[in-house]
C-alpha cells in the first residue's frame, strides 16, 4: 500500500459491553438511544428519530435496567408537560465514559494502522 493511498485511510471499530453470557449491554445503539431520550425527553420521540420502533427501544432500555444496578432513565407520570422520561446523572457518567472509550481505542487503532501500514512502507523506501 503505498504512502498516498495509506494516509487518506482510517480504522474504524466497533466498541460494546456484553455480560458474562455474551450478551450486548451497552453499545453505540444503546449510547444514541439514552441520548434522544435525553434530547427528546421520551422514549417514544426518541425511538422515532432513530427509526426504531418503540419496543425495541423500550427492549433496549428493559437490557440495561436488568444489567446495570443503577438506575438510568426515570419515567416521569403525567400528560403534557409534566410527563416524560429523563436520565439520570449515573446515565449521563455511562454514555460520557463509553465515548471516551470508543474514541480511545479508533486512536490507538488509527495509530496502529500508521505505524503498520505507513512507516513500514515508508521505511522500506
Amino acid at each position: 500500500m503505498d504512502q498516498k493511498t495509506a494516509g487518506s485511510l482510517h480504522i474504524r471499530t466497533k466498541t460494546w459491553i456484553e455480560n458474562d453470557r455474551q450478551e450486548l449491554l451497552f453499545g453505540k445503539g444503546k449510547t444514541e438511544i439514552l441520548e434522544l431520550i435525553e434530547q427528546e425527553g421520551s422514549i417514544a420521540k426518541a425511538a422515532e428519530k432513530m427509526g426504531m420502533n418503540y419496543k425495541k427501544a423500550w427492549t433496549h432500555i428493559k437490557i440495561l435496567r436488568e444489567n446495570i444496578a443503577d438506575e438510568l432513565v426515570v419515567a416521569q407520570k403525567g400528560g403534557g408537560d409534566t410527563g416524560g422520561t429523563v436520565l439520570t446523572a449515573k446515565a449521563g457518567e455511562l454514555i460520557k465514559k463509553y465515548r471516551q472509550l470508543q474514541q480511545e481505542v479508533e486512536n490507538f487503532a488509527n495509530k496502529r494502522f500508521r505505524e503498520l501500514f505507513i512507516t513500514d512502507e515508508h521505511s522500506a523506501q
